[in-house]
């Protein structure tokens, strides 16, 4: 007995409420961008600049007794926050201290942070530090700047890709489903505060990745499908193929987020905002492939040049590899 999510021979019609699904990706993409400049995100040490402190105390945690003996440094803006995990034992305590970087210095200084390390050790003798991550405030900037070209170059090279493989109406339908699932990661992220660094950035780029996957398989259906039914409207050309490749997509999907939940659970908090914005990301990815990029697609057209070969049509490139 084989294990099926979807049934055989479906014949879903996914463009029924297309202009609602169209109008809820719009007000979500809206939304997030209006999250990004009024909220803002919670950027980690990566690119705020400044020292990231890991803790790990036998007793419990007093947030306020550590802050109160932090005052007195006069470090400017300290933020504690207290990690909890599942995976911890029932005597670790684990915490981040963050401080910003200090005016006039390229990184915070080793004898400031000896003096925070023996400042907490007055509150909880207990206390040690398993890692230190300092950033100056010029690297930061720097790395804001790499990351923003890093993911804009993902993007553009998915637009030449598909116009190349398949036709500019296909490539503007993937990149626009690409760009609705960057903007509403970043706004998920701002609107739950979630640590924003370099890592998020990684998972942004596998997330590009993985959607466009996801796009070029229903994509690559299509083709065949309108060169196989020539005098079929596009709209039931893009449902066929939609409900061919509608099993492949979801098994992909469901796998990869089971393999996701049990790094979210068990694979402790230093990757959890790694993880959340991948769990986040096949979501999404999985549904601007079926909903957005097919209905820009539909709202484009298809320019259908039947006077080539059928091997060769769609475009000059419609042989090459992916």
């Amino acid at each position: 007995m084989r294990l099926k999510l979807v049934p055989d021979n479906t014949s879903w019609d996914f463009f029924r409420f297309d202009a609602i699904t169209l109008g809820l990706s719009g007000i979500a993409v809206i939304a997030s961008i209006i999250l990004f400049f009024v909220v803002g995100l919670n950027f980690g040490i990566d690119f705020r600049g400044g020292t990231t402190i890991r803790t790990n105390a036998h007793s419990a945690v007093d947030v306020g007794a550590y802050r109160e003996a932090l005052q007195t440094l006069d470090l400017g803006d300290i933020s504690i926050t207290e990690v909890y995990d599942p995976t911890f034992a029932a005597d670790q305590h684990v915490t981040m201290v963050n401080v910003q970087a200090q005016d006039g210095q390229e990184s915070v200084t080793q004898e400031t942070i000896d003096s925070i390390e023996t400042a907490l050790q007055e509150v909880d003798p207990t206390i040690t530090f398993p890692s230190v991550e300092s950033v100056g405030p010029t690297v930061s900037g720097e790395l804001v700047q790499t990351a923003i070209i890093a993911v804009s170059l993902a993007i553009g090279a998915v637009l030449i890709y598909i116009w190349l493989r398949f036709e500019w109406q296909f490539s503007l339908g993937a990149v626009l489903a690409l760009v609705h699932d960057v903007t509403l990661t970043i706004g998920i992220f701002s609107l739950l505060q979630i640590r924003f660094d370099l890592s998020i950035i990684a998972a942004l780029l596998t997330i590009v990745g993985y959607s466009l996957n996801d796009t070029v398989v229903v994509f690559d259906r299509v083709r065949e499908n309108l060169r196989k039914f020539k005098r079929m409207a596009l709209k039931e050309v893009l449902n066929l193929s939609i409900n061919e490749t509608l099993s492949r997509t979801l098994m992909t999907s469901v796998t990869t987020l089971i393999a996701l939940i049990a790094l979210f659970i068990l694979g402790g908090d230093v990757i959890r905002g790694f993880v959340f914005a991948m769990i986040w990301g096949v979501l999404v990815g999985t549904y601007s492939s079926v909903f957005v990029a097919s209905s820009f697609l539909l709202r484009f057209g298809v320019k259908r040049d039947w006077s080539k070969p059928e091997g060769g049509a769609g475009t000059q490139f419609a042989k090459t590899d992916a």
